[in-house]
């Protein structure tokens, strides 16, 4: 039996709320192993000249927790955080 986490992510884009979407995608994978899930809770837009100038997206992503840390990040013990 495995256990999931959820987090709540904003991202952003000037392009569009898919390329919001990847983005935010993309920089959570950097810290956070076993993505599985996601979903879009809320989108809205900036309006700057009568045109969108970025693009806001709330996520709900969903990943397994990995109690052994074999994802490929290094596991820092609590007593050197401040190094």
């Amino acid at each position: 039996m495995s256990s999931k986490k959820h987090i709540n992510i904003t991202g952003t884009s000037n392009i569009s709320w898919k390329d919001a979407v990847v983005k935010t995608i993309s920089d959570a994978s950097d810290s956070i192993c076993n993505l599985s899930k996601l979903t879009i809770l809320k989108q809205w837009a900036k309006i700057q000249d009568d045109k969108i100038s970025e693009y806001y997206v709330d996520l709900d992503i969903e990943f397994d927790i990995d109690k052994n840390l074999q994802c490929g990040y290094k596991k820092i013990p609590a007593d050197n955080l401040d190094e």
